[in-house]
């Protein structure tokens, strides 16, 4: 068994998701595209090792992250091993495409069970703690869905449910089912939120904060955009730079819609507040106690640490706060 830092859970804050007992460091891992390749594996331990080491006990991923579609929970599985499993929260999820056929894909409850019984014996654990739906399906009953991921926690196999992707309106009414039927809450909800992707605030958040459920708001840095890389052009060894015309045509269109030119303004605010702009950026998802986490993922150990920085750093103040949504609107 790997040793750790004996004073890791002084180093970060912890915020209760929602109505639940299951508390949350500010700051979570997510182990997709970098950390899930072939080729990084001890990047990817190194990082988990860092990040638990520094009290971050929360490593999300999904059934079809990598790439190839498995490999994180494979990587993850082998990594796991070497830690202390009951201090550990390990969330997958089901949603997206992951094998050929009508049962591998979307929200019946063939695919929902299969697809968790094939993590769990990637992950090699007995169960996970969080188990999410990953996106809506519109073609599959609601009861179904809901009633799968009620199944699960029943069996032992998740201790908690989540549900991602899903707007205000479609959340709604899956907590308004789920009441119907007695069944297992929804803990927590993972939804794309960050400066420039903010649709939350006003769709899902009013019904999060209702029903009692936690939110973990990934992209939070927009996928790299709300960081420095991008201000002074298109660097050719990014990994959108490395995609040539394509990733030249997606850097022009942030120019021209203005968005290089107001990350240029808030990194102006991050760099008088002595931080990274992407340290700020998680700062100002962190603003609203409705948010329980955010998850980040990184490329390297450096990446990292840098970004959990942002757990020591002071509040926005009004006036920050003030000139940021003037940013944001222009």
């Amino acid at each position: 068994m790997q040793e750790f830092a004996k004073d890791r859970y002084e180093k970060i804050p912890y915020r209760r998701c929602g109505k639940s007992g299951l508390k949350l460091p500010a700051i979570s891992l997510g182990l997709w595209q970098s950390l899930g390749e072939p080729g990084n594996e001890k990047t990817c331990r190194d990082c988990m090792y860092y990040a638990f080491d520094h009290g971050v006990t929360h490593f999300d991923i999904a059934n079809n992250y990598g790439p190839p579609a498995g490999n994180s929970e494979l990587v993850a599985g082998q990594i796991l091993k070497d830690m202390p499993r009951d201090e550990l929260i390990i969330s997958t999820k089901a949603g997206y495409y992951m094998w050929e056929g009508p049962y591998g894909d979307w929200g019946s409850k063939k695919y929902i069970v299969s697809s968790l019984d094939q993590s769990l014996k990637r992950l090699g654990l007995d169960y996970v703690d969080i188990f999410y739906h990953h996106r809506p399906d519109s073609d599959t009953p609601l009861e179904e869905t809901l009633g799968a991921l009620d199944l699960i926690v029943k069996q032992g196999k998740a201790l908690y449910a989540g549900l991602s992707n899903y707007r205000g309106e479609r959340f709604r009414q899956a907590v308004e089912v789920i009441k119907q039927h007695d069944w297992t809450p929804i803990t927590i909800h993972q939804p794309a939120y960050n400066m420039l992707d903010r649709w939350v605030e006003k769709d899902l958040l009013p019904y999060t904060a209702e029903a009692g459920t936690g939110v973990i708001a990934f992209v939070p840095l927009s996928q790299g955009v709300l960081t420095d890389r991008y201000l002074n052009g298109l660097p050719s060894d990014s990994r959108i730079g490395k995609r040539g015309d394509s990733g030249k045509q997606w850097y022009e269109r942030l120019k021209a819609d203005g968005v290089i030119d107001k990350v240029t303004k808030l990194n102006e605010i991050a760099k008088s507040r002595g931080q990274t702009m992407a340290q700020m950026a998680i700062v100002w998802l962190l603003r609203d106690d409705r948010v329980t986490s955010v998850l980040i993922g990184a490329s390297k150990v450096e990446q990292l640490a840098g970004n959990l920085k942002a757990t020591e750093a002071p509040s926005l103040t009004d006036e920050e706060l003030q000139k940021i949504e003037e940013i944001l609107a222009d």
